[in-house]
């Protein structure tokens, strides 16, 4: 039985209203990284942020716990029903106003389900990849009576969640994802980071940050840096990121010859002081929606060469902030890499562009106020059916009691 809505207020007569994101858990990652940008951010004279990781904190939950309500150990696997009644009990004893579930999976089922049992006015789902392996699955699409909101995290992003993906177009709202500005800055090579890996000043440096999974595609950027070894032998590649293709990729990267050129660092926190090595970034995705660690990039004024996939093309504009090649095609790829390494004045040009590119679109506090602003509209539209429903009640009521007298 689904339990019955609290009783609202109009924002101008309560507190903030009280924000609870549910996840599964967050390690490093872009769409956790971008979580814990929005919960720190958030106006807490309108908003009173909460978190819920279902499974388990990992190292970005464990930091937001110091600072937030954070809730964990709820889901105990996958067939573990009862988390409908542990979540839905807890929402109703922090007095949740809006529910946002972030990915799609058992949060997005459990997350949304458990909001309708506790009355919660709003819930949103908020979405950050294209297809594999973050599809929605069948039972979440049949749920999309339940969301008020579905967020993308770009325009191409919002069609393609129409299109492929069940949710219904009228619920689709766009807030693209942002970068700090004040974190990510043009800053000099950071020399102790560069002796600590064993890098050259001197050495043409390419880069890519994302994690070790297929559909970032590490073999292809492995190819590039097999063809641009061959022409700058003295150039270093280093591979930000971790995941269960590691020893795969290592192994690859020896019989292609360059494992001495490669760098698998790993997860790392300084991300910025890493982008300060790089002279270009690279990205070989097969599928992406708006990947951060471009917009990262970017806003370090960096020049990149990404796949020309999802909504790639809105942040990368092709010879301005950056260069796009086919998917799979490692021949053009390698070809702008290395006109990029050679062209050291063309490749700051890129660069400014692409930050100025991100100051005027992807900024954290855009993004911010994107989600502020969705949450706040949302409460009110349903604050004034709400009303309207209590008033035409009211007037049934005295008509049939004045038929009555």
């Amino acid at each position: 039985m689904l339990h019955r809505r609290q009783k609202m207020m109009p924002l101008a007569d309560r507190g903030p209203l009280r924000v609870m994101f549910v996840t599964t858990s967050m390690p490093v990652g872009g769409a956790e990284t971008l979580l814990v940008e929005l919960v720190r951010r958030m106006d807490r004279s309108r908003f009173l942020p909460e978190l819920c990781c279902l499974k388990r904190f990992d190292s970005l939950g464990e930091a937001l716990a110091e600072e937030i309500p954070a809730f964990t150990g709820l889901l105990a696997g996958k067939f573990d029903v009862a988390v409908l009644w542990r979540l839905a009990r807890l929402m109703r004893r922090r007095r949740i106003d809006a529910v946002v579930t972030v990915g799609p999976g058992d949060k997005m089922f459990w997350g949304r389900l458990a909001a309708r049992l506790a009355g919660v006015p709003v819930v949103c789902s908020a979405l950050h990849s294209t297809g594999l392996p973050d599809h929605v699955e069948l039972p979440n699409r049949l749920l999309s009576p339940l969301s008020d909101a579905f967020i993308a995290v770009a325009e191409s992003h919002g069609c393609y969640l129409a299109d492929h993906e069940g949710c219904p177009a009228k619920k689709v709202r766009v807030i693209p994802n942002g970068v700090d500005l004040q974190r990510f800055h043009p800053r000099w090579p950071d020399r102790k980071l560069q002796r600590e890996l064993n890098l050259d000043p001197d050495a043409p440096t390419v880069g890519i940050i994302a994690a070790l999974r297929p559909e970032k595609d590490h073999e292809l950027f492995l190819h590039v840096a097999a063809l641009v070894h061959v022409e700058l032998p003295e150039a270093r590649f280093l591979i930000v990121g971790d995941g269960p293709q590691r020893s795969k990729l290592e192994a690859f990267a020896r019989s292609l010859g360059i494992e001495k050129a490669v760098r698998f660092l790993g997860t790392r926190r300084a991300v910025p002081e890493l982008l300060s090595l790089m002279d270009v970034v690279t990205l070989t995705s097969k599928m992406e929606a708006n990947p951060l660690c471009l917009l990262e990039a970017m806003a370090s004024e960096k020049p990149v060469v990404a796949s020309r996939v999802g909504s790639i093309t809105e942040s990368v504009h092709d010879g301005r902030t950056g260069y796009l090649a086919a998917p799979g095609d490692s021949q053009g790829m390698a070809a702008r890499v290395l006109e990029l390494l050679q062209d050291r004045r063309r490749a700051s040009s890129m660069g400014r562009a692409a930050r100025e590119a991100v100051i005027a679109r992807w900024s954290v506090d855009r993004m911010v106020r994107g989600y502020e602003d969705l949450i706040a509209e949302i409460y009110s539209a349903k604050c004034e059916t709400a009303g309207t429903s209590n008033v035409e009640g009211r007037m049934t009521k005295e008509r049939r009691m004045s038929k009555t007298e």
